[in-house]
């Protein structure tokens, strides 16, 4: 095995996932983060992985797509993954963390772990040899200059959007109500805030009618469906927040009904010091997001330790710029991984790292090999990001559309198909594993 080290630009979840599986796997990594140095627009801390968008892995059911893609990281020994579940708060049937307990831990493991070098510095120039840029969808201006130089064309881009958290000792609870939705997980870990119909149409109104913060002129709003701002919902019609982050489907308020609409409160960590408003990311000004968030019941006096925020997320080209081992076409010594490839969420962008490990430490070997078959969550994630048409291209969260249908034959219901996707999907990984001897966690 070559002794050169890779150079991993950026300490994400990305960035931290990959650097852990190459030195794990016996090759030598140079880790280089710019923060605290130099922050971005979203972050607040220098540490590795910093969570700023939620505190959510998603669901965790080993049938849900995201379920499978986190048993699938984990045969591999994941750091992401692993440290989640030691950091994990109640959150019903979803994979949630204390923000600042994970970010402590990965970082940690990451200064521990022989074989990371770390360096403190912004990069920019592109290092020698090989490279993974995991610089995220906040890329700073050098390493975009350097990715322009090397695309030759500009990013597509996006608009993402955090949601506020709030004291949880300035909430009312006599207004609200603790329960899982369906009653899974804890059976309560959301505290939610009931509207009558009343309250709910006051709320769209204020909403709808809030102060924005507007971009520049030449810059359209683009966002990804994912994680739309509440507000932008609520302009799509009365209704549409109903059916969407305030739905009051499977949960029974106190006196035994139904809620015309409901406003979730996730926990943000063990403390319960602190709760997220779930999907309600939001681009309004602060000063109205104080005032129309503090109609919801329960949050007339709530402290916001932070307020919803919108920032302006960059990602490539995929399906005209990677191939399906996620080199550049154009530089196959460099990879990129995370956001920045058109994966959308935490869990994708670390699987992404991890991916991009496994083929190094294979070429490293010397080994011929095939990429993983998108049969499983892992290869389903290359599959869109290199076959998806580039005149379309979106970032996307990992989901059973993307991975290669199942075998024509009898109609299966819905739970079942997804049994059947997971168990194809193991059996398959297990196979590649065995073929190409790639050992697990």
């Amino acid at each position: 095995m070559t002794e050169h080290p890779v150079h991993v630009v950026g300490a994400g979840l990305a960035g931290s996932e990959c650097a852990w599986q190459l030195a794990r796997r016996g090759v030598p990594v140079v880790l280089h983060e710019m923060r605290p140095g130099r922050s971005t627009p979203a972050h607040q801390t220098g540490r590795f992985a910093e969570l700023v968008c939620s505190n959510s892995f998603r669901s965790d059911d080993p049938y849900h797509a995201a379920g499978l893609l986190k048993r699938e990281m984990e045969s591999f020994g994941s750091l992401v993954i692993g440290t989640a579940r030691d950091a994990a708060v109640p959150a019903g049937g979803a994979l949630a963390v204390d923000r600042d307990l994970y970010a402590e831990k990965v970082t940690k493991a990451l200064e521990e772990q022989g074989g990371v070098e770390i360096r403190r510095h912004e990069v920019t120039e592109l290092p020698d040899g090989d490279v993974v840029l995991a610089t995220g969808p906040l890329t700073s201006e050098a390493m975009s200059s350097i990715l322009l130089g090397l695309l030759g064309e500009a990013y597509l881009y996006f608009y993402d959007a955090i949601a506020p958290i709030v004291e949880a000792e300035s909430l009312d609870r006599t207004k609200m109500f603790a329960a899982s939705r369906y009653g899974k997980g804890g059976g309560d870990d959301y505290l939610n805030a009931p509207f009558t119909k009343d309250e709910y149409l006051t709320f769209h109104k204020a909403l709808v009618e809030a102060e924005v913060v507007r971009g520049h002129d030449f810059e359209k709003d683009l966002f990804f469906e994912g994680c739309l701002p509440i507000e932008e919902i609520a302009r799509r019609g009365v209704d549409t927040p109903r059916f969407g982050p305030m739905k009051p489907v499977g949960l029974v308020a106190p006196d035994g009904k139904r809620p015309y609409a409901v406003v979730q409160l996730r926990q943000e960590d063990l403390a319960q010091s602190h709760y997220n408003l779930v999907g309600f990311q939001s681009r309004l000004t602060w000063g109205e997001q104080k005032r129309v968030f503090r109609t919801i019941p329960g949050l007339e006096e709530a402290h916001f330790v932070r307020m919803g925020q919108i920032h302006r997320n960059t990602f490539v080209n995929a399906p005209t710029h990677l191939d399906k081992l996620y080199r550049l076409k154009a530089e196959p010594r460099v990879r990129l991984a995370g956001q920045i490839t058109g994966v959308e969420g935490y869990l994708e962008s670390a699987a992404t790292g991890l991916v991009i490990a496994l083929y190094t430490a294979l070429e490293r070997r010397g080994s011929f090999f095939q990429p993983l078959p998108a049969t499983t969550a892992l290869g389903a994630l290359a599959r869109h990001l290199t076959e998806t048409s580039a005149e379309h291209f979106q970032p996307a969260n990992v989901n059973y559309g993307l991975f290669t249908p199942l075998e024509a034959g009898k109609r299966l219901k819905r739970e079942q198909r997804r049994q059947a996707y997971a168990e194809r999907a193991l059996e398959d990984l297990g196979a590649w594993r065995e073929l190409h001897g790639v050992r697990g966690s």
